[in-house]
């Protein structure tokens, strides 16, 4: 991970207001200048108008203003007001609010080579203002590629579901707090170069990618009949079980080995059936 350990020094400047009024004096002077026939100091005075007026800069609430003078850092304003400052620094606005990066859906691969289609919701602000000026080229670019670099490498580390993986602890489709902490974590190591606050990361869409969506929904759905089929007959065969006790049990019927099979097949029909049975009564004797 690359490292960047320059350090962010607050400014302070001028207030504006001061050399507002120092502005209305100088150009005062500098039309009595030319009514009363001083021309030179006129002229004089008209490059140190167009100079301190250059050097007015607002910061608005929630923005910065980073301060560059031939290519050396001279510091940052943070707190919102109106200034004068050096005319000749290059003044970058860099913005403080918290801002929301609803990535695209990407397709990648899971840890057991599936592909997912999948995307997240990052909400980010600039903390220091010097690595996200000189860090980084244009910061907020650098966030889209590393938000989905840092999701690109969280699909690799979890299955979308443990279908094929039965031991997996933790997959992408279930274990959302620990997926999104993990995600979070990544992508806070990778933004710290650009001095970017990590405030939320979370997934907000996961799928199976289209070419593969229906023969897993398949899969899922078989193996959901598999696991109810298996209630099913582990029911029924305790249903079974306890009706030849208690038949044996008070004597209501006494059921050779044969008659007990013949009974047992019946019953874990009509217990196991998809469809209701329609049993035909013996209103007679049973041999």
């Amino acid at each position: 991970m690359l490292n960047f350990n320059g350090m962010e020094k607050k400014y302070s400047a001028m207030s504006g207001y001061l050399f507002l009024l120092l502005e209305l004096i100088t150009l005062c002077l500098v039309i009595f200048g030319f009514v009363r026939g001083m021309v030179v100091m006129s002229v004089v005075l008209i490059p140190v108008f167009i100079l301190m007026a250059v050097g007015f800069t607002v910061v608005d609430p929630n923005q910065s203003c980073v301060m560059i003078l031939f290519g050396a850092y001279k510091g940052t304003i943070k707190k919102n007001g109106f200034y004068w400052v050096n005319p000749f620094f290059v003044r970058k606005k860099i913005s403080l609010r918290a801002r929301n990066f609803d990535s695209e859906t990407i397709k990648v691969n899971d840890k057991l080579g599936n592909p997912i289609m999948i995307g997240l919701v990052l909400v980010w602000q600039v903390e220091e203002t010097y690595k996200a000026a000189f860090g980084v080229d244009e910061y907020e670019q650098f966030v889209v590629v590393q938000s989905e670099a840092a999701l690109r490498k969280l699909a690799g580390m979890y299955p979308y579901d443990n279908i094929e993986d039965e031991e997996a602890r933790v997959t992408l489709r279930e274990g959302t707090e620990e997926v999104n902490v993990q995600l979070e974590k990544e992508i806070v190591e990778r933004l710290e170069i650009a001095g970017i606050h990590v405030i939320e990361a979370r997934i907000n869409h996961i799928a199976y990618a289209q070419e593969i969506a229906q023969a897993m929904l398949k899969r899922q759905q078989a193996t959901a009949i598999v696991a109810a089929r298996y209630k099913i007959v582990e029911g029924a065969v305790s249903m079974v079980e306890m009706a030849l006790d208690e038949l044996s049990k008070k004597e209501i019927v006494d059921l050779d080995e044969e008659k007990k099979a013949t009974m047992v097949s019946n019953l874990m029909v009509v217990l196991c059936g998809d469809k209701d049975a329609t049993p035909v009564v013996n209103t007679g004797t049973i041999y």
